[in-house]
């Protein structure tokens, strides 16, 4: 269904060396290798690793990458010190020209001056995501990220109950996104399409907490870009009931508002880039459950 390949195209950043799933590196490089060779393949984004563990992944790796066609496209995280990870992962790049190549660094930053500060490390060289703390205004950070060309993260859950921002405070930050033409990514918590009560890890017992779901993040992004205003977007948000969305060839549809798939494909585009998860199967296993692939 065309609109469901519009939103979910290259959504999926895999995140399979961090928390719940926290696999191996040999285990995380098989799986992305074997997701790259899949049937969903097309839903699939980067592959997301520590610059601390570039080495690591490397080694693991080596047996796996192309020797020609598409290369791998890798999200490095960066730690402590930027100049040292930016001086890595330009090395890292010279290495594996053709067969891999970091184009994507995520940092934190919690001013505006630290901001301008990474931003200007970086220098364009990197598409450079920046997370930004929830819980107050971030339009100041936002609005610093607009002035030099910066992309958002946002933390979106984790595996306690206390890592999941109130939704309204998740809408604050994609109103201010849009608003100011600041692409944004999501991470953590979102591994299944619809808000609902879920499990927090995958160990035997683990507590359950209310989640995100990503097809309510992505969608509630595209119809505030399109128009949409507070009160619904947070609705939208917060929506839990899978007949409440309408998927087909010209766009998708919740409750009353509809978006075309132009406008969707649009917001992907420009602003909604993608969310890091530790499972990519997942995600697809719950979409199918839904019958939207």
């Amino acid at each position: 269904m065309r609109s469901v390949h519009t939103l979910l195209h290259s959504l999926i950043d895999y995140a399979g060396l961090f928390p719940p799933a926290e696999l191996g590196m040999t285990a995380a490089v098989a799986s992305y290798s074997a997701y790259r060779a899949g049937e969903h393949c097309w839903a699939l984004g980067r592959f997301v690793v520590p610059v601390a563990r570039l080495a690591e992944f490397e080694r693991a790796a080596a047996p796996c990458l192309p020797a020609a066609g598409t290369p791998w496209k890798l999200a490095a995280l960066a730690g402590t010190d930027l100049a040292a990870d930016l001086a890595a992962i330009a090395a890292f790049n010279r290495g594996h020209a053709g067969r891999a190549a970091v184009d994507t660094i995520e940092l934190k930053a919690g001013t505006p001056e630290a901001i301008a500060a990474a931003l200007g490390a970086t220098d364009g060289r990197l598409d450079a995501f920046v997370e930004l703390p929830t819980g107050r205004d971030p339009a100041p950070l936002v609005a610093e990220l607009a002035r030099l060309g910066g992309r958002a993260k946002v933390r979106t859950g984790g595996v306690t109950p206390d890592a999941f921002p109130p939704p309204a405070d998740l809408i604050g930050f994609l109103r201010c996104c849009v608003e100011a033409g600041v692409p944004f990514k999501a991470t953590a918590g979102l591994h299944h399409p619809l808000r609902g009560a879920y499990r927090l890890t995958y160990a035997q017992g683990s507590p359950s907490a209310t989640m995100f779901g990503f097809l309510n993040v992505f969608l509630a992004a595209a119809f505030l870009e399109h128009g949409m205003g507070r009160a619904d977007a947070l609705a939208l948000l917060e929506e839990m009931s899978p007949d409440a969305f309408h998927f087909d060839e010209e766009g998708v549809a919740w409750r009353a508002h509809r978006l075309a798939d132009a406008e969707l494909r649009h917001t992907r585009r420009r602003s909604a880039l993608a969310f890091g998860s530790c499972s990519f199967q997942e995600p697809i296993d719950d979409l199918h459950a839904l019958g939207l692939l």
